[in-house]
């Protein structure tokens, strides 16, 4: 063995043109089915029963299972406790959160264990909040006002620049995207 050389393990050969190529034989394929969900216990009772997957014991599926709560049309997950779940929403961090609990006085428990109410109740206190599309929506309308009224910041948005007094000479390339050199300019 010559030094700088690695030992490669050797390729099948090639196959003739027009020859098919060597498979198993379909005695050697088999089909596995896979049993879902895998606990079959019910998880939860969140969701309409058209978003449910129902299977017969008798198949080897399991029972009822839900994956996810809806809340304000977002499915939030349902192994994660509540106030972490309802960060899943746009428009509603960790101290709204905080505040949403506090307001529907549930316990702060994992989504899975909520009863049918106790998630009507905080979808109905999530209700009350600018979020999702809504709050979208009236982020854009705020972009596109400044915009129109060509004040500094609308400005700065329309030509993609650092809006709060950043420098741009260098850095600043979140907002200004890739570098693209330009030649002869060095001084």
């Amino acid at each position: 063995m010559r030094r700088g050389r690695v030992d490669r393990p050797q390729r099948a050969p090639r196959l003739a043109r027009g020859t098919a190529s060597p498979s198993p034989p379909l005695a050697s394929i088999r089909a596995v089915r896979v049993k879902w969900p895998p606990s079959d216990r019910l998880i939860s009772r969140s969701l309409p029963t058209s978003r449910l997957q129902v299977g017969s014991s008798a198949s080897g599926r399991g029972e009822l299972c839900v994956r996810a709560a809806r809340v304000a049309g977002v499915e939030i997950p349902n192994n994660k406790r509540a106030e972490t779940s309802l960060t899943y929403v746009y428009g509603i961090g960790n101290t709204t959160a905080k505040k949403i609990m506090a307001a529907t006085g549930l316990e702060n428990k994992r989504v899975r264990e909520f009863e049918e109410e106790e998630l009507t109740t905080l979808r109905e206190e999530v209700d009350k909040y600018l979020i999702e599309g809504d709050l979208r929506r009236f982020n854009m309308m705020n972009i596109k006002r400044l915009k129109e009224i060509q004040c500094y910041r609308g400005r700065r948005h329309i030509h993609g620049l650092p809006l709060r007094g950043q420098r741009t000479k260098t850095n600043a390339r979140t907002r200004k995207g890739k570098v693209k050199t330009v030649a002869g300019k060095k001084k």
